[in-house]
């Protein structure tokens, strides 16, 4: 029992369950979509504090699938083998030998330690990349530079979503399992893509028709120029935040992916603070949001 808790009457703590009741009730049955990441992919306890949650949804009665990233492991080992990672607009450029570690890390060691967790907490969890019956169909993605739109800028092995399979992910939901997915797609000759996580994790909870996607961030979620939280946010205002500069960077395919995915179909958007312990559970079956709303419109 932590602190909080220790300080809580069983009428309190018996209070806390029942108004979790009617979000449960409303989400049965329903896909939550949770891309991964960020301070909680990496401090202890809130790794244990997400599997807990992943768990418990899905003994709730909801269907969680977990997308996640990996930037501080790949980090990590790039720099073990002498390289130094680079962003354009957020995206990793990708050449070969850089491919090499992120599907080694993102495929292998980040995704049997997320399964791992899971299942440790009870869950029965399984881990895919996007090679898995070439569920994730991707080429190579070319960024557009702002300076000059005709311009278009190659950042190597990094991959455009062209169709996502949601059969594979839609029999384990169907069996009781938890899918983990590493964000690899494939091309058309078998090329290996490493794909933004964002933005798998925002096609995914489209393909699937997710009633929530939920993304977890190192901030509290969008914030404006002042560093004050944005608790609901709609195109047009993330419009004119990306034009004045105050969303930039990594923040920038996060937000992308969710408006996307708020535009089509999926029910409701939210980016969470991933270091608050039980973040998940607070935003998915509280009446107190961690972090900001997209909304469609």
């Amino acid at each position: 029992m932590t602190a909080n808790t220790a300080q809580l009457t069983p009428a309190q703590e018996a209070g806390i369950l029942a108004e979790a009741l009617p979000y449960i009730q409303r989400f049965h049955g329903k896909t939550i979509v949770v891309k991964y990441g960020g301070n909680a992919m990496t401090d202890d306890t809130l790794k244990a504090a997400f599997a807990q949650d992943i768990a418990f949804l899905r003994y709730a009665g909801l269907h969680p699938v977990v997308v996640h990233g990996g930037g501080p492991q790949i980090e990590n080992l790039l720099a073990r083998v002498g390289k130094k990672g680079e962003f354009i607009q957020g995206m990793r450029v990708t050449d070969a030998e850089t491919m090499e570690v992120v599907e080694m890390v993102l495929g292998g060691q980040v995704n049997k330690d997320v399964v791992n967790l899971i299942n440790q907490a009870g869950g029965k969890a399984v881990g895919l990349t996007g090679k898995d019956g070439n569920f994730i169909r991707a080429k190579k993605l070319l960024l557009e530079n702002k300076d000059n739109p005709a311009d278009l800028i190659d950042v190597g092995a990094v991959g455009d979503i062209t169709s996502i399979d949601p059969s594979l992910v839609g029999h384990l939901e169907g069996g009781g399992f938890i899918p983990v997915i590493a964000p690899i797609g494939v091309g058309k000759d078998g090329e290996t893509y490493n794909i933004n996580a964002d933005v798998v994790a925002g096609k995914i909870a489209e393909v699937l028709k997710a009633e929530k996607l939920v993304l977890l961030t190192n901030t509290p979620g969008v914030l404006d120029q002042k560093g004050n939280l944005i608790t609901g946010i709609t195109p047009k205002q993330i419009d004119d935040m990306v034009e004045d500069g105050t969303l930039s960077g990594g923040m920038l395919p996060k937000i992308g992916s969710a408006l996307d995915a708020a535009k089509n179909g999926v029910g409701k958007v939210h980016i969470i603070d991933g270091r608050v312990e039980h973040a998940l559970l607070l935003e998915i079956l509280t009446d107190h949001g961690v972090g900001t709303m997209i909304k469609s419109h």
